[in-house]
């Protein structure tokens, strides 16, 4: 493999396989449970969430990787290559068990001092933004140390944000996320919260009201003046179901606003159980 550093990420950041293969990224699989059934996040497509949902009435369950998931991968990856260098962007830490599940897998092995784990303190979208940044660094800088690549991914991390807004409250009540009066008047009213990641946790914010292509725009403006947002680049979260009014008329405002570069991120299973079909995001960098 190389002297490259070897970036590590969840499934959960919703880096697709085809764009970890093209950035040499290593994906360690999350888990979503449908009754008794578990399987990898990132096995299946997440439109399979939503049926489970539509025949239930109960959102799936998920949950971060295990020691074992790490252990099984660091493990081959070190036979290949002792002098391997890893680093591990991580799930939000306060919202899942991957970033200590990474920390028990290199506890006392051999390769423990190859290893340096960073709490991205982001989900989804979020996290797929700090890898992108974080390899296309490696790349101007291919002499660097673990140490100071984790640095830089921190400061990535710290300058990254995210927020999504749901299209209704179905999933967030059947998650238990929110009460059922909260979910029938908010439906009722067309409110949508706008969910921002913060310091690694998701907070309901501003509620806006109306049908999702009208609020959009509006959204993507207050979002990107309050944090400053660079206008290099802008990624947008795309949900199974969402509408394609939304797309349009993100990708409009976004190039009003003087967005360079656009991409559309599909979110895979874990996101879509909390966030529902429907649902769209953004995610920038200042």
């Amino acid at each position: 493999m190389g002297n490259k550093i070897i970036l590590v990420a969840e499934t959960g950041s919703d880096v697709s396989k085809e764009l970890a293969e093209q950035l040499g990224v290593v994906l360690i699989p999350m888990h979503v449970s449908m009754g008794a059934i578990s399987k990898d996040d990132g096995a299946f497509p997440p439109e399979e969430v939503c049926a489970y949902y539509d025949q239930t009435g109960k959102v799936p369950t998920t949950s971060g990787s295990t020691v074992y998931d790490f252990e099984s991968v660091y493990e081959r990856i070190f036979a290949e290559d002792p002098d391997a260098r890893l680093l591990h962007l991580a799930y939000s830490a306060v919202t899942t068990c991957s970033c200590h599940s990474s920390e028990l897998a290199i506890e006392g092995k051999p390769y423990e001092q190859n290893v340096r784990i960073v709490d991205t303190k982001h989900v989804s979208v979020g996290q797929c933004a700090v890898v992108i940044a974080m390899s296309a660094w490696l790349d101007e800088h291919p002499d660097a140390t673990l140490d100071e690549a984790a640095e830089v991914a921190k400061t990535i991390g710290e300058h990254t944000k995210m927020c999504f807004i749901p299209k209704n409250l179905d999933y967030l009540r059947a998650g238990g996320r929110c009460s059922n009066a909260v979910a029938l008047v908010g439906n009722l009213l067309n409110l949508h919260p706008c969910i921002e990641i913060t310091d690694g946790k998701l907070l309901a914010g501003k509620k806006f009201r109306g049908a999702l292509p009208r609020i959009a725009p509006t959204l993507l403006r207050e979002f990107a003046q309050k944090h400053d947002l660079k206008k290099e680049q802008i990624y947008f979260i795309c949900t199974p179901y969402m509408e394609e009014n939304v797309r349009m008329v993100l990708d409009a405002e976004a190039k009003a606003l003087g967005f360079e570069k656009i991409t559309w991120v599909k979110t895979g299973c874990v996101i879509t159980c909390h966030g529902g079909p429907g649902a769209f995001g953004i995610v920038g960098h200042n």
